[in-house]
């Protein structure tokens, strides 16, 4: 387990506290939608931080060809239909190029800044020419905004408790998942970033905002500052 993240609940926990059973129960959201809208038809697409493939069969069943890599064995057994690469995203570099590169799951506001950059090096150092980068970020009162819960339709509750400040403005984010039969927990730490912290990360890395996908601004497009 990494510092400062911590998981509880049924089957295994990967090294940042997420439960695997409880990602495999995890219905699929408006995703896929998005990301086929932000993207070609039939895109080769490389999804950083996969997990279980809840996304990735979704966008499989469109027509996309995935490259799904997760740093979990376990979660890419989950997987299937589609190339998996276990290790962390950080350091990959696989030599080919791909239409979209995705960074879903609020990877980008890892609370290790190099973990963040190496993150979004990996993204420019793999996106084609002419592609796009897709990430995925927190909502504005993610952080202030709790505690809060939502109620999944298909039965579950979702519950952010808490975000308590850490050091050198990273959060350590409380949460709990709870199913009719069975409760998982998760701490991790989060970095918030302001929409100009997150344009001055992507600046770093080589990237630029294309455009904001949803009303919220959580989905971005980004391109390599060359294009």
């Amino acid at each position: 387990m990494r510092d400062g993240y911590k998981g509880t609940g049924p089957g295994a926990i990967t090294p940042d506290g997420c439960a695997v059973e409880f990602y495999t129960r995890l219905p699929v959201g408006n995703e896929p939608d998005i990301i086929a809208a932000a993207g070609p038809a039939g895109a080769r697409i490389l999804e950083l931080g996969s997990g279980v493939g809840r996304v990735t069969h979704a966008l499989l069943e469109r027509g996309f060809t995935v490259t799904a890599v997760d740093e979990s064995a376990e979660m890419l057994e989950r997987v299937r239909g589609a190339r998996t690469i276990c290790g962390p995203i950080e350091h990959l570099d696989l030599g080919e190029t791909f239409d979209v590169v995705m960074l879903a799951s609020f990877l980008v506001h890892s609370g290790d800044v190099a973990v963040r950059r190496g993150m979004l090096r990996t993204c420019l150092r793999h996106v084609a020419e002419g592609g796009c980068v897709l990430i995925q970020r927190e909502g504005e009162d993610y952080h202030t905004d709790l505690p809060r819960q939502r109620v999944d339709p298909s039965g579950f509750t979702t519950r952010i408790v808490s975000a308590e400040p850490t050091e050198d403005g990273v959060h350590a984010v409380h949460a709990e998942y709870e199913f009719p039969d069975a409760v998982w927990t998760q701490t991790f730490l989060s970095r918030p970033l302001t929409r100009e912290q997150f344009e001055e990360a992507l600046t770093e890395a080589g990237l630029r905002v294309d455009r904001y996908l949803t009303e919220d601004r959580v989905w971005v497009r980004a391109v390599p500052m060359t294009d």
